[in-house]
C-alpha cells in the first residue's frame, strides 16, 4: 500500500488554517497517549515529532496523506489534554486553541474526530469528559485504543470491551509499535468525515476536557 504524507504547517489558532479543501480528521487525547507515534507508524515515516515528555504537542499540526489512488485527507493532531504543565495558563491556551478549532471545522462539512485513549487506562473521567464533548461538536467520531501491545494477549479483549461500555460505541484497538489495526485505522480514516450525518438525541452543552 503505498503511502503519501506531507506536514503542512503548525498554527497557534484555526484562524491560520489554509482554507480547506479537503475532508479533516482530527486526532484528541490525553497527553502522552501517542497520537505523534500513531501518525508516524500510520505514514511509515518520521513525520511528526514525539516526545517522552507529556504536553509536547501544545500547536496544532496538519499533515496531508494520501493512500494508494484515494483522496487526500487533512490528519490534525491538537494538543494533548490532562497535563498541568504552565497551570490555569495551559489550560485556558488548550480550551481556546481546541474550541477555536472544533468552531471553525462545525462550518464545514466532511470533518471527523477521532477520540485516542489508552487501552490500559480505560474509563478515565478526562476520556469520559472529552467523548462528551466531542460528541456535542463533531458528527463524525470514533474511539481508537492506543499501545494495545502494551497488554497480555489474555486482557486485550476484555480491555476493548470494557472501554466500549464505557463509551458506548465501538472501539479499535492499534499499535504503533506492531502495527496491529493500522490498517483498519487507515478505513476508518476514509470513511470517517464522509460518513452520514448519525441521528443523535441533543447533548448537554459541554467544554473541551481540562489541559
Amino acid at each position: 500500500m503505498k503511502i503519501a504524507a506531507e506536514f503542512v504547517t503548525s498554527v497557534v489558532d484555526a484562524s491560520a488554517i489554509p482554507g480547506r479543501q479537503i475532508p479533516e480528521v482530527a486526532l484528541i487525547g490525553r497527553s502522552n497517549v501517542g497520537k505523534s507515534s500513531l501518525i508516524n507508524a500510520l505514514v511509515r515515516q518520521r513525520l511528526a515529532r514525539t516526545s517522552a515528555a507529556p504536553g509536547k504537542t501544545r500547536l496544532i499540526n496538519l499533515y496531508r496523506v494520501t493512500v494508494g489512488n484515494g483522496s487526500p485527507r487533512l490528519l490534525v493532531d491538537l494538543p494533548g489534554y490532562g497535563y498541568a504543565r504552565g497551570g490555569t495558563a495551559a489550560a485556558a491556551e488548550f480550551q481556546a486553541l481546541t474550541e477555536s478549532y472544533f468552531g471553525r471545522a462545525s462550518a464545514h462539512g466532511q470533518v471527523g474526530a477521532l477520540l485516542l485513549v489508552d487501552a490500559r487506562h480505560p474509563g478515565l473521567a478526562s476520556d469520559r469528559a472529552a467523548w462528551q464533548w466531542l460528541q456535542a461538536v463533531v458528527d463524525h467520531t470514533a474511539v481508537v485504543a492506543t499501545k494495545i501491545d502494551k497488554l497480555p494477549q489474555g486482557r486485550r479483549i476484555r480491555a476493548v470491551r470494557e472501554l466500549e461500555s464505557v463509551f458506548e460505541d465501538a472501539v479499535l484497538p492499534v499499535s504503533s509499535v506492531t502495527g496491529e489495526g493500522l490498517d483498519e485505522l487507515w478505513k476508518l480514516i476514509d470513511r470517517l468525515p464522509n460518513s452520514p450525518k448519525p441521528h443523535r438525541p441533543s447533548p448537554p452543552r459541554a467544554t473541551p476536557p481540562k489541559k
